[in-house]
């Protein structure tokens, strides 16, 4: 059993806009989730992407407008969108005051793929 207490992981810069906070990976432990919390300005968010696993994205608060493909829906607090693994997706922040994800990855390694590009980005890998 391993309790993890998120308030002792620090919270980063992940791009504009964004900050990040790694909840759980294989980095404390996960063999098969990556969770993690975002809090996004107005106007900023996660530009498209893929990941070659299933996710889940969560408004904790506020309001994002988030698309998957050519398809886009406004998500509000309390409201889920369910990702397939290897599809196009993203978010920005559509309210006035700070958006606040709650993402879980079925893997303990955050791995995207930004459109367009050649090579993945990687976070919180395992030692």
């Amino acid at each position: 059993m391993k309790l993890i207490d998120p308030q002792n992981t620090s919270v980063e810069s992940w791009r504009q806009g964004v900050e990040s906070r790694m909840v759980v990976s294989g980095v404390n432990g996960a063999e098969q989730l990556c969770i993690f919390e975002q809090w996004i300005a107005p106007g900023h968010g996660a530009p498209t992407h893929s990941h070659p696993v299933e996710e889940v994205l969560t408004v904790r608060e506020g309001e994002a407008e988030m698309w998957m493909d050519k398809q886009r829906v406004i998500v509000a607090a309390g409201q889920s969108l369910i990702v397939p693994a290897g599809r196009n997706h993203g978010f920005r922040n559509s309210g006035t005051t700070t958006l606040h994800i709650h993402a879980v990855l079925a893997s303990p390694t955050f791995e995207q793929l930004p459109e367009g590009a050649a090579e993945p980005v990687r976070r919180w890998v395992s030692a």
